[in-house]
């Protein structure tokens, strides 16, 4: 059987599912059905918006199922009815047994790290936050613990020292697209074996749980490159987070400095023009974008240009 035969639903809700979706369709495989998240109200009429997913599958004729409930029967039998060869996930919620042990060929991941490390919800933004200097996707089966399958095949690539979540995640994308069809035709072929994960593992073992309010938090006693870490790890979204004058203030873009000093960690100097630095345990972290509550994103240069700098 070739891959372009094989009946394929896919199942996905961002941008990041779109371009392994769109590399499937590309590529000329037959996607019978999308399942994708609800749309939700948003703006300001609190009109229903539909997934990134969702907005492809409509451009491509795709049907497109999107449940409440993942074991709902009505969707269990709709999804039944497609006859599927094999299911793919991106970037969508836990399946049960029901849906992801359905296909004869079972139902793949797309998962945004060098399996077994970074397992969970957030591997780009942990893999940045961390420091690593390489990431990667692992296509895998999906089995009852989470990413914790039989490995297909993955592909690595580096994380520049200055690179953020967004930059990463894009190229990731990508990446991931690219696999998933090499994926698709090697298991069409006979060619490609799973490696169980078991084989791989390593310590220290990373894990990548979702990213909360505390996490974002950031602690200025720390080193000055720990810190530029986790601001790029959490940028562009959520954003790192500290205190200015009692107002919360997220920083997007930084740089470290590392330079002996004598001051707290914490301490804020400026020229009231072009620099904003903070004082950390070696050195100082010097701020290029920010935004204040209330206030929209800004440079450095924009926000000094109308908020005057209070020593803390």
């Amino acid at each position: 059987m070739k891959a372009e035969d094989f009946r394929i639903i896919f199942l996905g809700t961002p941008d990041f599912a779109v371009t392994s979706l769109d590399g499937l369709v590309c590529a000329g495989m037959k996607v019978v059905a999308v399942v994708t998240a609800p749309d939700k109200p948003s703006g300001r009429g609190l009109n229903a918006s539909p997934s990134a997913v969702k907005k492809y599958a409509v451009e491509k004729n795709i049907p497109v199922l999107q449940p409440e409930k993942l074991k709902d029967p009505g969707f269990i039998e709709t999804l039944r009815s497609y006859r599927a060869d094999i299911q793919v996930v991106v970037a969508f919620r836990m399946l049960p047994e029901i849906v992801w042990n359905m296909p004869p060929l079972g139902t793949i991941n797309v998962h945004g790290s060098l399996l077994p490390q970074y397992r969970g919800a957030a591997p780009i933004h942990r893999a940045v936050m961390n420091g690593e200097k390489e990431t990667g996707v692992t296509t895998f089966r999906l089995q009852h613990a989470i990413d914790t399958g039989g490995i297909l095949m993955q592909a690595s690539m580096p994380i520049g020292e200055n690179e953020n979540t967004g930059t990463i995640y894009q190229k990731l994308s990508v990446l991931g697209s690219e696999v998933l069809v090499k994926t698709i035709r090697g298991i069409a072929s006979g060619e490609l074996k799973e490696q169980p994960q078991e084989n791989l593992l390593q310590e220290p073992l990373h894990t990548a749980p979702k990213i909360f309010t505390e996490d974002c938090i950031i602690h200025w006693n720390q080193p000055a490159k720990v810190i530029h870490n986790l601001i790029r790890g959490l940028s562009p979204s959520p954003g790192a987070l500290t205190q200015l004058n009692g107002k919360t203030l997220k920083i997007y873009s930084a740089h470290p400095i590392v330079k002996a000093h004598t001051f707290l960690p914490g301490t804020i100097e400026s020229d009231g023009k072009n620099q904003l630095l903070f004082a950390t345990s070696d050195g100082w972290i010097a701020v290029q974008e920010l935004q204040l509550e209330g206030k929209k994103r800004m440079t450095i240069p924009e926000f000094l240009r109308g908020y005057r700098i209070a020593p803390m």
